[in-house]
């Protein structure tokens, strides 16, 4: 049994020499546009040639300072753990303006750092606005760590200090480090190099980029640690997408871009009018090709394409909630890897000069999000069925054919940019939620694990030393369900809806007042309202309201029954209507005197009750 992988590996690796020299192939991918690496996926769509201005930017091999990426001579080599390391270390003792920080640790035991670029010293200037880039968030996808060490060398050794007189950096080269080392040649089939690549989840097998609100993971609160120390002015994640085949190479996106509704307005007002005009700019001038974010709804490549959804789990949707400007790359993963990490250095210098120019307008912007206090809060986003506008866009030729294979039809792209280009509509999303903003939430004592992601997220809150009773709303679940599948490590739990209900509840001592009028209000909301498709309830995180704990046999609440109706008219006259109007009811005798025991003291009181309550 242990030699079936490497079996299965010989048998697809004879089956690429055979697809390599197959008549299909040699006609799809014509060499006069291939730009392929020896081992790349012959089953992958030959990618278009490319010479662009930033190969000025790889350094010799012989230089000291060449990192692994350049020194190989396809470029497409990515250093691992250990030696992306102790290239920094080496880097850090040979700068005064590099230093690493180490900012938490993962499950497996490895340091989790930051190399930070600054001529300030330990301590930033307050007055220099602060570039966050991160890379590794998805291991696999690890452009910006090689294009990091490329600038960072170059900022400290080949003139590009200047970068840093009036901006701050922290690269983070690695988040997700146990992902990283869990690295072969066949962790993602659809990207175009490197060579070997880390895989997409931690070694607790979680999705980080699904981790921002609900903050399960170590290296996800070591990132809100960071940021809530350093308070980036621009966070950069950088990912390599799937999907569709197209010309750009270097696509990018945040919440509220092209003037669409976003929970940090005046801060995507800024992104489109003056981040995004200089970024498009600086990558055009160097031969890459910029778009905005890719999502298409549908395997037709012309059906159109979407926002790729709003929601807090992800890096975007946080920024917008917690009024963090914050910027999503998706390098296309069918360039090469030479392609993508050049495009995303360039982008990194050009948001840091745009930084350096226009940091005070950025903070103006923040400043301005920061203070709204909106009384209704839209959620669970869902994708709007009306296309919002039509956007233009850079294609790729295809052409469809049969494939014995799947037995209907597949995609066949041809690696040749269409000189025609298209016109897709673009789909947004919609809120299904509008929240409504209440002056508080009380979380109880008890509750310490609740308590404790609220203050990694930075949210301020009131923690009383003595037991204090309070008149608020409870609320009541109405029909709880649960996920049939696990997702995250969680089984989630949605609710068609709640009903409040005025009580004096007695929360004891060490329980927290979390006032929604703060900075992090919004986030304060989404978290604690059961409804919210982001809140820790919607992710499992409550399930013991759901378990009724006491009951009662037939042979006691039948007679209790037939009293209640004989002393409360009222009450029969409800009965008899509920029997009348629904025949699977009334067909269900356990069903029937379900319906008398709720309405006694003897039934379960906090059955549904969720135990955070609501202070209006």
């Amino acid at each position: 049994m242990a030699e079936e992988p490497v079996m299965r590996s010989a048998l697809i690796i004879a089956a690429f020499a055979a697809l390599v020299s197959s008549p299909v192939m040699s006609q799809s991918a014509p060499s006069s546009v291939a730009n392929a690496a020896p081992w790349d996926q012959p089953f992958l769509p030959p990618a278009p040639a490319w010479d662009g201005a930033s190969r000025a930017l790889l350094r010799d091999a012989s230089d000291p300072w060449v990192t692994a990426f350049e020194a190989d001579a396809d470029h497409d080599e990515s250093p691992n753990y250990a030696d992306t390391r102790a290239w920094f270390d080496r880097l850090d003792a040979a700068s005064d303006l590099i230093r690493i920080e180490q900012f938490g640790v993962s499950p497996e035991g490895r340091p989790i750092y930051a190399v930070i670029a600054s001529k300030d010293g330990a301590a930033f200037d307050p007055a220099k606005p602060v570039l966050l880039a991160q890379a590794g968030i998805h291991p696999g996808e690890i452009d910006g760590k090689d294009a990091g060490m490329m600038l960072l060398r170059d900022i400290a050794f080949n003139g590009k200090d200047d970068l840093l007189d009036r901006v701050n950096l922290i690269l983070i080269p690695i988040l997700s480090v146990d992902g990283h080392e869990r690295a072969s040649a066949w962790s993602r089939p659809n990207q175009r190099g490197p060579r070997i690549q880390g895989w997409r989840n931690t070694a607790t097998n979680q999705n980080l980029n699904r981790d921002y609100l609900k903050l399960d993971q170590p290296e996800m609160r070591a990132v809100r640690g960071l940021v809530l120390k350093y308070r980036p002015d621009l966070y950069v994640d950088i990912h390599v997408t799937d999907g569709m085949d197209y010309q750009y190479d270097v696509t990018y996106g945040y919440n509220g871009e092209n003037g669409v509704w976003s929970r940090s307005p005046a801060i995507a007002a800024w992104l489109d009018a003056t981040f995004k005009p200089a970024i498009n700019a600086a990558l055009e001038a160097e031969g890459h090709i910029p778009g905005e974010l890719v999502f298409g709804i549908d395997a037709d490549p012309r059906a159109g394409l979407s926002d790729g959804g709003l929601g807090e789990r992800f890096s975007n949707g946080w920024g917008s909630a917690a009024h963090v400007p914050t910027i999503l790359i998706e390098n296309h993963s069918l360039k090469p890897y030479e392609q993508r990490v050049l495009g995303t250095y360039v982008f990194l210098e050009a948001a840091l000069r745009r930084l350096a120019a226009e940091g005070p307008a950025l903070r103006s912007a923040i400043a301005a999000d920061t203070a709204l206090r909106p009384t209704e809060i839209p959620a669970n986003f869902a994708p709007d069925p009306t296309p919002a506008y039509t956007r233009t866009f850079k294609g790729i030729r295809y052409e469809m054919y049969d494939s014995p294979a799947s037995g209907r039809q597949e995609i066949r792209w041809l690696g040749v940019a269409d000189l025609e280009p298209w016109a897709l509509p673009f789909y947004g999303s919609r809120p299904t939620l509008t929240l409504r903003r209440p002056e508080a939430y009380w979380v109880p004592s008890y509750r310490t694990d609740i308590i404790e992601r609220l203050r990694l997220h930075g949210i301020r809150m009131e923690t009383v030393d003595a037991a204090r009773t309070v008149n608020l709303d409870m609320l009541r679940l109405v029909e709880p369900k649960l996920a049939t599948r696990a997702n995250e490590g969680h089984v989630g739990v949605t609710v068609t809806g709640v009903t409040p209900e005025r009580r004096d509840w007695t929360f004891p001592a060490g329980s927290v007042r979390v006032p929604t009028d703060q900075p992090l209000g919004d986030i304060v909301v989404l978290l604690l309202e059961p409804q919210s498709s982001e809140s820790f309830f919607a992710w499992g995180m409550f399930p013991e309201v759901l378990s009724r704990v006491e009951y009662i046999e037939g042979y006691a609440i039948a007679p209790l029954a037939e009293a209640m109706m004989a002393a409360d008219p009222a009450l029969k006259a409800a009965f008899e209507a509920k029997l009348a109007a629904e025949p699977e009811f009334a067909a269900n005798g356990d069903a029937r005197l379900q319906w008398f025991y709720e309405r006694t003291p003897f039934y379960d009181d906090r059955y549904r009750l969720y135990p955070v309550g609501r202070e209006d």
